[in-house]
């Protein structure tokens, strides 16, 4: 038995501090994890970046509600659901992913949540365990599932790695190039025909 673990930002969906970064004018939260593998070391220096400029979670939320998919992401992940049975790994939060989650039919996601001050002052974030992709993976695993992985950052190569098959997706040229035995593909179409092949 398969299933398929996704990430979402930079395969399904645009990369939301990105977004964010543009409409708040702020150029340092472009960094993702593209660009910093220390995800905790991220996340804090996100926080207190919001904190310096006065934005909270609901600035970031009216941000979100204008973002759609990636064009060709649900077809993709409409087709890829009937075939097999897949779910996306995430580090991103709960608050973030919903208005994206029913744009893409509502797919399994499996993510972290963010600490909310009463004022919407983000203070700190809870992940749902550590190295949250990876142990999830694992768990899958532990229970009869064999797993295929797909994502672009650095933070998906611990479960591609860890995966029966897994590729990368979009990703930055410097990734692929230190990863150079992980398929890489740019199009929905290719992955899913690597997926599909994975399967055989």
């Amino acid at each position: 038995m398969y299933i398929v673990c996704l990430d979402m930002e930079g395969v399904l969906t645009p990369e939301i501090w990105i977004a964010f970064s543009e409409a708040s004018g702020i150029p340092e939260l472009r960094r993702t994890t593209r660009d910093e593998p220390d995800y905790d070391k991220l996340m804090r220096w996100r926080i207190g970046i919001l904190k310096e400029h006065g934005l909270g979670l609901k600035e970031i939320q009216d941000v979100i509600a204008t973002v759609d998919p990636l064009p060709g992401a649900k077809e993709f992940l409409d087709e890829l659901r009937a075939t097999t049975q897949a779910v996306i790994l995430s580090d991103t939060f709960t608050q973030f992913a919903q208005p994206l989650m029913r744009k893409l039919g509502w797919p399994s996601l499996f993510c972290n949540e963010l600490v909310v001050a009463p004022n919407g002052e983000v203070t700190d974030f809870r992940l749902r365990c550590k190295q949250t992709k990876l142990s999830t993976v694992r768990a899958f695993q532990s229970v009869g599932y064999e797993t295929i992985a797909a994502g672009d950052s650095f933070n998906d190569l611990a479960m591609i790695q860890a995966s029966k098959s897994g590729f990368l997706f979009r990703a930055p040229d410097a990734i692929k190039a230190q990863y150079p035995e992980i398929p890489s593909c740019e199009e929905y179409d290719d992955l899913l025909r690597l997926i599909k092949g994975a399967m055989v």
